[in-house]
């Protein structure tokens, strides 16, 4: 039974607007998942194009590293895996690696020497824009762990789904591939800015 003072002319106003809220949801998230697939495009260009800027244009390390801390306030911990060259010759490792741990590992060992993962890593509790999960469509599948390689490298302690353990987008270590949100079959998770 509807509202008592909802009258047809209402509902039929209201009905087209969830439409049109729900396209943009789907709309949003076919353009996450595209991006998420073709982030090693990404961080080629960023990667590359930020190498050729410091080493031809000399342009200062201070500006990168104030560049990352800005995506770190706005995104979390993004730079690593969207635009540092450094990040680009780690992921052409991880890839070579398999699913070997040992080589995953590796990849944070590698962030723990850089000023920007430590600065934007500590943001990712307070950034703007962080993975949220939507427990009430969840459907406990799993999925998301399984493609998030930090739960990869310490299950009992974290994981995107289960309300117990913790969260592995806030934690430090995290920088944002967002294989996580994009596998999610129905949703759940999202990484959109927080209020």
């Amino acid at each position: 039974m509807g509202n008592l003072f909802e009258t047809d002319e209402n509902r039929k106003i209201s009905t087209p607007a969830r439409n049109v809220k729900s396209e943009e949801k789907i709309e949003m998230r076919k353009l996450l998942i595209a991006l998420v697939k073709n982030r090693i495009i990404i961080l080629s260009a960023l990667g590359i194009s930020m190498y050729i800027g410091i080493s031809q244009f000399h342009i200062s390390l201070w500006f990168i590293l104030l560049y990352g801390v800005v995506l770190g306030v706005i995104f979390g911990k993004v730079f690593c895996r969207w635009v540092c060259p450094m990040g680009l010759i780690m992921e052409m490792m991880m890839g070579f690696g398999g699913n070997d741990n040992k080589i995953k590992q590796m990849y944070q060992y590698h962030k723990l020497g850089c000023p920007i993962a430590w600065i934007s890593g500590l943001l990712n509790k307070y950034s703007f824009f962080r993975i949220k999960l939507n427990e009430s469509t969840c459907k406990n599948c799993g999925i998301c762990d399984k493609k998030c390689y930090i739960v990869a490298m310490e299950p009992e302690k974290y994981s995107l789904y289960k309300p117990i353990l913790e969260k592995p987008g806030s934690s430090y270590t995290c920088s944002k591939c967002l294989e996580c949100v994009a596998s999610c079959p129905n949703g759940s998770l999202t990484y959109k800015v927080q209020k």
